[in-house]
């Protein structure tokens, strides 16, 4: 999907979806910003039609690399299931970007003044719900759970191309993430990156911090920059790729993909 074609398919309410959810490893994939839906009484937040399915409103092409790797994983999936706009969920209610007034160059009309109430509404139907239900996803792992996140970012940000192709994020347990940059170095030709585009610094590691480093789990963020995920084929080619490394980095680690005694 290109941001000019990309659209939401998913007009659930709830604000997060779980897929796979019979899955047996012990890998929980979450990717926060999924959809691009906007509630009806949101109004569209003011933004214009070309610019709900740009990239500030969801990460293109995350949606289905995450569902390709959770079957190549036999990993459960918790996908947002709202824009990014209303709430973005890998934030902090405390966070300015939570409900952000701006996106990059977009202005976004709808988040320019809200109200008290608003707000509290917002945590409280979007955030609330989806923290509850990767909580809830995590506590019903077998074994010991293990968090990936799932993003993806535009290749030109704030006019600025950027040449890193896949970007492989920590918080505070960096050991997943670095096996993962390490190994690609003999698995892939894209140029994979340790805390590029991002890093915790820029207050995107919240997910990996409040469900993976406070459980004590092992928690790594892939990012793919979007032009590498527009279309089925090239989401299925990088999954392929992700996941092999993935089961080879959990392997270096002694982190087996199933709990014991699972058949």
């Amino acid at each position: 999907m290109t941001a000019a074609s990309a659209t939401e398919v998913n007009d659930s309410p709830s604000s997060a979806a779980v897929i796979n959810a019979q899955a047996g490893s012990r890998i929980v994939l979450v990717c926060e910003h999924a959809s691009n839906h906007f509630p009806h009484e949101y109004h569209d937040l003011g933004l214009n039609a070309s610019e709900k399915i740009s990239h500030v409103a969801w990460d293109i092409g995350a949606r289905g690399l995450s569902e390709r790797l959770s079957e190549k994983l036999d990993a459960v999936l918790v996908e947002g299931a709202v824009s990014r706009l209303i709430y973005d969920c890998n934030r902090p209610p405390s966070a300015s970007d939570a409900m952000p007034a701006k996106s990059e160059i977009i202005v976004v009309p709808g988040n320019q003044s809200i109200a008290p109430e608003d707000r509290e509404k917002r945590i409280a139907t979007i955030c609330e719900p989806f923290r509850r239900t990767l909580a809830d996803t995590i506590q019903r792992t077998s074994g010991t759970p293990i968090l990936i996140t799932v993003h993806s970012f535009t290749p030109v940000y704030y006019g600025k191309f950027r040449e890193v192709e896949v970007g492989i994020i920590h918080h505070a347990d960096d050991r997943l993430a670095r096996s993962i940059v390490k190994n690609a170095a003999g698995r892939s030709d894209l140029k994979f990156a340790l805390n590029e585009p991002y890093s915790q610094a820029d207050g995107v590691a919240h997910t990996l911090m409040l469900h993976g480093t406070e459980n004590g789990l092992v928690n790594a963020m892939i990012e793919v920059r979007n032009d590498l995920l527009e279309t089925p084929e090239q989401q299925e080619a990088i999954a392929e790729m992700l996941a092999a490394l993935v089961r080879d980095s959990l392997s270096e680690l002694n982190e087996p993909l199933y709990a014991e005694g699972h058949v």
